[in-house]
């Protein structure tokens, strides 16, 4: 059983900073994708970056210049460093690393950017 394992969510104010980490219990050398997705309370999950097993980097225009993704292979795992945090930056944050066959997901994060 694949187990992702989330942590470095929490509360900040604005304009701070967090680092997400997921751990993964397997290797993710042969992953093709890992991501970051966040849900904010009623709305839809949605995608906030992408690494992919190249390097090659995406973001969502609403985090571009302030969230960076970065995965650590030796680790197995996967990061997000969010700066510049506005109060809509507010939900909760889930890795997802995708092989050929299947993905899997962390149990999310929280992270809570007040005023």
């Amino acid at each position: 059983q694949v187990q992702l394992v989330e942590s470095g969510g929490g509360a900040v104010q604005a304009g701070g900073s967090l680092r997400l980490s997921c751990a993964a219990s397997v290797s993710i050398f042969s992953a093709n994708t890992m991501d970051w997705y966040r849900q904010a309370p009623g709305k839809q999950r949605e995608l906030v970056a992408t690494i992919t097993s190249g390097g090659s980097t995406n973001y969502a225009d609403s985090v571009k210049g302030r969230f960076t993704i970065s995965r650590d292979n030796a680790k197995n795992s996967l990061f997000l460093q969010m700066n510049s945090l506005k109060p809509e930056d507010t939900a909760v944050y889930y890795c997802r690393v995708s092989f050929a066959r299947y993905e899997y997901w962390g149990q999310g994060a929280q992270v809570t950017v007040s005023s």
